[in-house]
């Protein structure tokens, strides 16, 4: 995990400049830092944490010949790679990282789906280059053209904000090169809803699961796992808890709340205790919360309410994490949105719309949870992983029919199928109480007067008039709340430019009469639940 930055076609370009922008993302990568300017001009800048060869993986690359690469993320097929479609190519490193490159020399632009993971990459061969992102937009990429014509390439927007005349988001499951424009190498038969019409094959679904976490593993640094007592990070981290185990390593787990009676909190230390991790339980406080907002939203360079709300506990957990000498963690991102797991889901009105809004929330998950995923744990140097969006385990459960995902199919039960998927009592992943939990979103999840509290302070900081006028002075997605327009405040004063407020999508739920994105919004959340009843298996 790192933060990269490429400059192509811009030849009068100061080195200690560059450095300088490259260094406003110095906190994804306070490992190692380099650069090199290519023979046809190109400027390739990384920020290192180093995970996977911590001694000769840093970069830029450089090729067989010519050809210079720059890769931020994780490739979990490179031995294999390696073993086959790169056999015989001499490597300068260990890294996983360096597949990339050769991949690129031997195959052209056609390379970029074999890859089997969260990635963001620049290869530079003389006048041509590539740059393409990860499936779902796990990790991070932005581009933009400055005055001169310039193409730039970022981690972060922040690099490109006051250097880009215009810039956006790269989408992901694409790839660009100069002679092709965007190309969508990523097309599973699953983007279309009709094409949906598997049986729920549950062993095949677990399978799937464990397979995408064990790859995760992959690491020559300290791992734990984000447990916040719901299903997902719950099996992310039963799953590796058993893998480890299997070699003599104990498991770190870390969950984070207002107090130690946070719904989260509580239901983290059942599952601590039953896979006997070595847990971590941190607190933070309203006050505290409040205090970061600002400088959280520069590190998560958007204004929507919900990841706003969601990373800041996120962004406190992480920093307690890598002062524990933890460098790569688990998460559980994308289970909601692929089961149809958030509350809302509950009132589609039909399987086939069910199914299209799966489908919107996972394209989606670049500008919503994987952006928060990424850029609050890399905040603080820490890379956070994500088993659910593992390309295998997403065709597994997205080609799965929606009748057998949805709520009113099984009593109510929200993502029912993972649940009986890990529901094997000769050999429990999970108590009980937990495997059937009902879903509670993070923000929520930390302690309820959290979003109370904040909604609150943001609500005295915005006046009427303020509230009257927003559509005149932010036409792009208009704030309709005071705490939405709190936010946009703070965001553009970062980044005015209006390119800027058109990269950010807000988290809406459907299907909801209150609109509020939190999931106690919803009728059928139950609010302040006895945590030893709630989740009844049925």
């Amino acid at each position: 995990m790192c933060g990269i930055l490429a400059i192509i076609g811009r030849k009068e370009e100061k080195v200690e400049s560059i450095q300088a922008l490259s260094k406003r993302m110095s906190h994804r990568g306070p490992d190692e830092s380099d650069m090199h300017i290519t023979e046809s001009g190109a400027i390739l800048s990384h920020e290192r944490l180093a995970i996977i060869d911590i001694n000769t993986g840093i970069q830029p690359i450089q090729g067989t010949s010519k050809a210079w690469m720059i890769h931020n993320g994780e490739i979990y097929n490179y031995k294999a790679l390696k073993e086959n479609d790169l056999k015989g190519h001499t490597f300068r490193t260990t890294s996983d990282s360096e597949v990339i490159v050769h991949l690129y020399e031997k195959y052209g632009y056609s390379f970029v789906d074999k890859l089997d993971g969260d990635f963001a990459f620049v290869v530079v061969d003389g006048k041509d280059f590539i740059a393409a992102r990860d499936p779902i937009g796990v990790k991070p990429l932005y581009y933009g053209t400055d005055e001169f014509g310039a193409m730039w390439f970022s981690s972060e927007m922040k690099v490109l904000a006051d250097q880009c005349e215009t810039f956006e988001a790269f989408p992901p499951g694409y790839y660009y090169t100069p002679d092709t424009g965007f190309v969508q190498y990523y097309k599973p038969k699953w983007y279309r809803p009709e094409r949906s019409v598997e049986d729920a094959d549950l062993t095949k679904l677990r399978e799937a699961l464990i397979t995408a976490t064990s790859k995760r593993l992959m690491a020559d640094v300290p791992l734990g796992v984000l447990l916040s007592g719901g299903l997902d990070s719950s099996l992310t981290s039963s799953i590796a808890a058993r893998i480890l185990a299997q070699s003599g390593k104990k498991l770190h787990s870390f969950s984070i709340g207002l107090d130690s009676s946070a719904p989260d909190l509580i239901a983290a230390r059942k599952v601590a205790d039953f896979l006997k991790t070595e847990h971590h339980e941190i607190h933070f406080t309203v006050e505290e919360g409040i205090e970061i907002i600002k400088k959280l939203i520069w590190h998560l360079e958007t204004y929507d309410v919900t990841s706003i709300r969601a990373s800041t506990p996120m962004y406190f957990l992480s920093k307690a994490i890598t002062e524990k000498g933890i460098k790569v963690v688990l998460s559980g991102e994308g289970a909601d949105e692929i089961f149809g797991g958030y509350l809302y889901f509950k009132n589609a009105p039909s399987a086939e719309e069910f199914q299209k809004e799966t489908v919107r929330r996972v394209k989606r998950l670049s500008t919503a949870d994987c952006l928060r995923a990424d850029k609050s744990t890399m905040a603080h140097g820490l890379e956070a992983r994500v088993p659910f969006l593992d390309k295998a385990f997403l065709q597994t459960a997205m080609e799965i029919a929606p009748e057998f995902k949805m709520p009113s199919s099984h009593g109510g039960i929200e993502k029912f199928i993972l649940r009986k998927a890990f529901d094997t009592p000769e050999q429990p992943f999970l108590p009980d109480e937990v495997l059937w939990r009902q879903k509670e979103q993070f923000s929520d999840g930390v302690g309820y007067s959290w979003i109370d509290s904040l909604i609150t302070y943001a609500s005295s900081k915005v006046s009427d008039v303020e509230m009257e006028t927003a559509k005149s002075k932010y036409p792009v997605n208009t704030p309709s709340t005071k705490e939405a327009y709190f936010y946009r405040e703070i965001f553009h004063g970062y980044f005015p430019q209006d390119c800027a407020a058109k990269s950010v999508k807000r988290w809406i739920p459907k299907w909801q009469a209150d609109l509020d994105p939190s999931g106690r919004a919803n009728t059928t959340h139950i609010a302040k639940a006895d945590m030893s009843k709630v989740g009844q298996k049925v």
